[in-house]
């Protein structure tokens, strides 16, 4: 219905402009094109973010591990500046432990980094705090709360693309209600999943979590939990209790070509929660250029027509 009603306009136009047909409809369908295609440009695939050594470990603390029961950890457990791991064992840690060494400091500094990557990225969707029962596609989201939760199942479908990104910006909390469940579909993997916490993140009792979580203060892992990914803490603890941490084995992921100037990083954590736009500033060149193509095609066809007024009236 649409195409046959812009082809209608443009016969019309071209009638009486007496411009050739393909050349007007080209200049129409471009204008038409570029416009429609906008919102799709705007939310263009993400460069992963760079945990750099902080890749590592499944588990690295500001201020400290604590562990109650046989919890697993697959991968290397760290914490500084705060050198204290209790817990293990009976907690088994399949990896290297690092209390407050180098290891564990420069661990700290690259979380710091990949935490201020994560929280500046754009273009940002705000969606609904609560993440249950939601299917989401590779892309940056927030929320109006400023919180996210999750209670029944979160799907992540990257639809056949094994580079789709997924992030999530909190300015405060993460809490995932007991039995909840993070799904990936469509090639999505974990390494690709990422959960900027302003504060403190704190799964529920046997919940299954996927994804990096990068939290400025605490986190929380209760009762049962099992996480393919990680939990790193910057400025406070990580609290364990029965887990299991899947091991973390990924393939560095192929980055997109830059189109925008890197973000500016946000050196508090916290994340300035919109009212729901979901473009960002490489919106504005996509914008300008539709733009640009209808207003010249107008202007084009309003001297046509003066001219082919001027000439019935001769």
């Amino acid at each position: 219905m649409l195409q046959q009603r812009i082809a209608s306009v443009t016969d019309r136009v071209v009638a009486a402009a007496h411009l050739p047909k393909w050349l007007a409809r080209v200049a129409l369908v471009l204008a038409i094109g570029v416009l429609a295609l906008q919102p799709l440009i705007a939310n263009a695939a993400q460069p992963p973010v760079d945990l750099g050594t902080a890749a590592s470990f499944a588990v690295l603390a500001g201020q400290g591990v604590t562990n109650t029961g046989p919890t697993e950890v697959n991968g290397d457990l760290g914490t500084s500046p705060n050198p204290a791991v209790t817990g293990f064992p009976p907690g088994k840690v399949n990896g290297a432990i690092h209390q407050a060494d180098a290891v564990a400091l420069q661990a700290q500094n690259d979380l710091t980094t990949a935490y201020n990557d994560a929280a500046g990225r754009t273009p940002v969707t705000t969606i609904a705090t609560e993440l249950g029962g939601q299917t989401l596609q590779p892309g940056v989201y927030n929320s109006e709360s400023g919180t996210f939760q999750i209670t029944g199942t979160l799907t992540l479908d990257a639809q056949g693309d094994p580079n789709g990104i997924f992030i999530f910006q909190m300015a405060a909390t993460l809490i995932t209600a007991s039995s909840s469940k993070v799904s990936l579909l469509g090639d999505a993997s974990a390494c690709s999943v990422f959960w900027q916490v302003g504060s403190s993140a704190t799964l529920g009792t046997n919940s299954t979590f996927t994804g990096n979580i990068l939290a400025l203060t605490s986190i929380q892992v209760q009762t049962g939990v099992t996480v393919d990914g990680r939990a790193l803490a910057r400025n406070a603890s990580v609290t364990l209790d029965n887990d299991t941490f899947k091991q973390s084995t990924c393939a560095a992921p192929t980055p997109p070509p830059p189109t925008t100037s890197p973000p500016t990083p946000i050196p508090t954590g916290g994340v300035a929660t919109g009212g729901g736009s979901t473009a960002g500033a490489q919106d504005v060149p996509v914008l300008a250029v539709g733009v640009t193509l209808l207003v010249a095609a107008g202007a084009a066809f309003a001297v046509r027509r003066r001219v082919m007024r001027k000439d019935a009236s001769s």
